[in-house]
């Protein structure tokens, strides 16, 4: 790459962080301050309210915890595109956070869709157990809001051995597009990930970034439709069961 390019890229690149962190600055005071108002109206500090009055003032309670929700996924984009997070390197079974996380998610379920986990083994890998927890949380959302239709989405950990290299692999999707998601996992580049949807704030942008950070890649499938899922590989950490 040309030095001026090289150049180039990494002064925008520092320039979006400078941003983020500016953004987050000056965002998180004022949000911080209108919840406070809004719970002291909730409470009735001001003076009694009436029902319809206690119902907006809830609305405006959710709305003000959502912007700052995006507001704390802005200020670890932030953190993580300067480097500035350090992945502890506690060992879990991977297996288990997927079974944990797919228990928690009820997206779908009004549309008759149901993750099936088929993560039997137990696959060790090494890092921040909570920031991959949210990344999963975030993909798995991603499959069943993107599912156009009733069915199962299967949730899939599998192993894969290279040369050298030992790798857990995640896949998610129905039965039409988990192996081709598979195949990704053998590609030196899998295919690209498309992280910015609309819905689902910067869970994404994150969650790339933080299984990217533990030596992971995350890719689409190569034919983006209603019926699309997503996949990821994890280095392994140990020996996974057979």
């Amino acid at each position: 790459m040309p030095v001026v390019a090289s150049l180039r890229m990494t002064s925008e690149h520092s320039l979006v962080t400078h941003a983020l962190s500016l953004a987050v600055h000056e965002l998180r005071t004022p949000v911080t301050v209108t919840a406070g108002y809004l719970k002291m109206l909730l409470r009735e500090q001001a003076g009694p309210i009436s029902e319809k009055q206690r119902h907006m003032l809830n609305e405006a309670e959710r709305s003000c915890a959502r912007i700052g929700a995006l507001i704390s996924e802005m200020s670890d984009l932030g953190k993580l595109e300067a480097g500035e997070v350090a992945v502890p390197r506690a060992t879990f079974d991977l297996s288990a956070l997927l079974a944990e996380v797919a228990g928690s998610m009820h997206e779908g379920e009004d549309r008759g869709i149901r993750l099936d986990v088929r993560a039997g083994r137990r696959v060790p890998v090494s890092g921040d157990r909570p920031r991959l927890a949210a990344a999963l949380k975030a993909l798995m959302h991603l499959t069943l809001r993107e599912r156009g239709e009733p069915g199962v989405v299967i949730v899939e950990c599998s192993v894969l051995a290279t040369a050298g290299d030992t790798w857990a692999v995640v896949t998610m999707g129905d039965e039409t597009v988990t192996a081709s998601l598979a195949e990704g996992a053998h590609a030196g580049t899998p295919p690209p990930f498309d992280e910015w949807r609309g819905g689902l704030g910067l869970a994404l942008p994150v969650g790339r970034r933080v299984i990217e950070a533990h030596g992971g890649t995350l890719w689409s499938a190569r034919h983006p439709g209603p019926r699309a899922g997503s996949a990821l590989r994890l280095p392994v950490h140990g020996d996974a069961d057979r």
